[in-house]
């Protein structure tokens, strides 16, 4: 139930593209830093930066190009 939440959450900050190319920022930037500052953190703190900065980079893009269509319709 809560993964169905968040998943929800996720698809509605998507359609906002202003937010979603801020909260892109947001969550690559620390992603980021945990990947390249040389600390060596545990494996499953570099998984989830890794995790949570692609999704960072997703909405980075979403914000930047819009989502995009399903479908192109054939042209007659």
């Amino acid at each position: 139930m809560l993964l169905r939440r968040a998943r929800g959450a996720l698809l509605r900050l998507a359609r906002r593209r202003p937010l979603a190319a801020g909260v892109g920022v947001l969550m690559l930037a620390p992603a980021a830093w945990i990947e390249f500052g040389g600390r060596s953190w545990p494996w499953w703190v570099d998984g989830l930066s890794v995790v949570i900065g692609a999704t960072g980079a997703a909405l980075i893009s979403i914000g930047m190009t819009g989502p995009r269509g399903d479908w192109i319709d054939p042209e007659p």
